[in-house]
């Protein structure tokens, strides 16, 4: 099976089926191809990486009727990313670590324990984003405290990552002083350059009247449309979802939590009950491969815990 793709391609290729990356093998060949998949490894080139998308943990929610094992599901998520076959390069968290509080020391405290369980993944590069629950209350205060930026960039094997926050700002807007700094990051790209975009809330307008959306996410998209390969990743919703802007292909991650409705299905935006019969369904992540000749996904599903 050949998996390999320019490095416009696999962007495209993420954006043509239904499936989102979540943990994803990106090659750059000396011939600066991109290749795509989650293969043996054996025989892969030195620069081959993947990596993983681990999305609204909600660490301190409680309900029995949405998910009994709240204290126990985040510690079998990162068992499940530490049994993977290949280690992946980097993880990353897309926002929503912690569930709200209004207590300023609780929200600290789930902050510090959330820290220390995701200190046992076996992988030494993971990177986060706040999400409305870590952020919307305090401006970020207490999450800066903890791991930093909310904003911010970096470069791994030839694909620059951008980290947008659009939850600090309690009317979900990424604000003119990131959005101008989001500028002058691109204008320092070619217009080839992969580009691959994390953060939490989408960016387009999925469902505004469940606060799925950011205020001012069309700006950014503005600014983002002249690079030819851009990817989105986001959370927020806790469900799989794939969108189209123009060129640029948005995927939501699963929540490590509990899975919400697919939008607009019901009046109000609730958690989808816990089923006894079928436990954990709808939490977790996958694993995504593309196949290039026929243009679509081979998509395996990583349950947190396996039946």
């Amino acid at each position: 099976m050949d998996h390999k793709v320019d490095r416009r391609g696999f962007l495209k290729l993420a954006g043509m089926g239904a499936g989102v990356v979540f943990a994803s093998r990106l090659a750059l060949n000396s011939g600066s191809a991109l290749a795509a998949g989650y293969g043996s490894g054996s025989g892969a080139d030195a620069d081959d990486f993947f990596f993983v998308q681990m999305s609204d943990t909600h660490w301190g929610f409680s309900g029995d009727k949405v998910n009994p094992d709240a204290k126990g599901t985040l510690q079998k998520a990162v068992a499940a990313v530490n049994a993977l076959e290949h280690a992946p390069d980097f993880i990353f968290f897309t926002g929503d670590l912690t569930h709200t509080t209004d207590d300023p020391k609780e929200r600290r405290r789930r902050l510090a324990e959330f820290k220390d369980i995701v200190s046992k993944l076996n992988v030494k590069n993971v990177r986060f984003t706040p999400g409305e629950h870590d952020a919307s209350l305090d401006f970020g205060a207490a999450y800066q405290e903890f791991f930093g930026d909310t904003h911010y960039t970096f470069e791994h094997k030839g694909i620059q990552f951008i980290v947008l926050d659009n939850v600090s700002d309690p009317t979900a807007s990424l604000g003119t002083n990131q959005l101008a700094w989001l500028k002058k990051v691109l204008d320092g790209f070619s217009k080839d350059q992969n580009i691959v975009v994390f953060t939490h809330r989408p960016l387009f307008d999925l469902y505004p009247q469940w606060d799925w959306a950011t205020r001012d996410g069309q700006a950014a998209i503005d600014l983002l449309m002249p690079y030819n390969n851009v990817t989105v990743f986001y959370g927020h919703i806790h469900q799989q979802n794939y969108h189209m802007t123009g060129h640029i292909a948005h995927h939501s991650a699963q929540s490590l939590m509990f899975p919400l409705p697919p939008p607009g299905s019901q009046p109000k935006r609730m958690p989808v009950p816990w089923n006894p019969e079928t436990p954990y369904k709808g939490i977790g992540f996958r694993e995504t491969q593309a196949e290039v000749k026929e243009h679509g996904f081979n998509i395996t599903e990583y349950p947190v815990v396996k039946a």
